[in-house]
């Protein structure tokens, strides 16, 4: 059941030239899963802005967000001490499964959620590889901290400057990376692409433009061969056999 309540920064610091990262005090007991999302209150803007959850723990949560129009804009020049307004463990996150080998594929923006489900999964006792996608080496992050997880780490950029030149898709096939089950959040192409070249199944997590955030106004639905699903309240993690693309 998610929950409200206003959230202390503890730190807001960049991460490339457009990606920031913000550690967040708060009550943290409604998030269950990794893969859902809290959705933050900014004065003066009608709508709140919904943001992934990239790790959790008692007290604390961090998210990790790019700078792409007024109310991530204005996230950016908040400084430790500042309160927030949050809607806290929203939607319906990846959850596990009983496969050994597992991959978890992020292309940009897409990646942040990935890290607390990597975190879970390792302590599980699964082989985790993680392959992430940007444009190029100046975009790259989290890498590091995937790897200090104990997850194997495989990087495309698609000018080349870092890892494999070209697409996650093309760093799974050159870097041999062997899985029994996918994680995915990232650009919808992407997303598209490793459902039909992955012959598993697999779970990902869609994005669409959301008005409430908990599944009321219906902006967000999807259509699925279950029928249409809203994204902030069914979704955003939903199987790949499940997706109509």
């Amino acid at each position: 059941m998610a929950s409200k309540g206003v959230f202390t920064v503890l730190s807001n610091t960049p991460l490339t030239d457009s990606v920031w990262e913000m550690r967040l005090a708060g009550d943290t007991s409604a998030i269950t899963r990794p893969g859902q999302f809290v959705n933050i209150e900014l004065e003066g803007l009608y709508l709140r802005r919904p943001i992934s959850i990239s790790d959790w723990e008692e007290g604390a949560l961090t998210i990790i967000y790019k700078v792409v129009g007024e109310g991530t804009a204005r996230l950016a020049t908040l400084q430790s001490g500042a309160a927030l307004d949050l809607l806290v463990g929203l939607g319906n996150g990846f959850w596990s499964v009983p496969a050994e080998r597992v991959v978890l594929v992020g292309g940009g923006v897409g990646v942040p959620p990935l890290y607390g489900l990597a975190r879970q999964l390792i302590a599980e006792g699964k082989s985790v590889s993680v392959v992430l996608g940007f444009n190029t080496a100046s975009e790259i992050f989290l890498s590091q901290k995937f790897e200090a997880l104990g997850a194997r780490v495989v990087v495309a950029t698609m000018d080349g400057s870092e890892g494999v030149r070209g697409t996650v898709i093309d760093a799974i096939g050159a870097e041999g990376v062997e899985y029994d089950y996918f994680y995915s959040c990232g650009p919808l192409p992407m997303l598209r692409a490793l459902c039909e070249q992955s012959s598993g199944e697999g779970q990902v997590s869609l994005e669409e433009r959301m008005g409430c955030g908990f599944g009321i106004c219906m902006g967000c639905t999807h259509e699925t061969h279950s029928g249409h699903k809203r994204l902030c309240k069914e979704g955003p993690v939903l199987l790949k056999s499940d997706v109509i693309w």
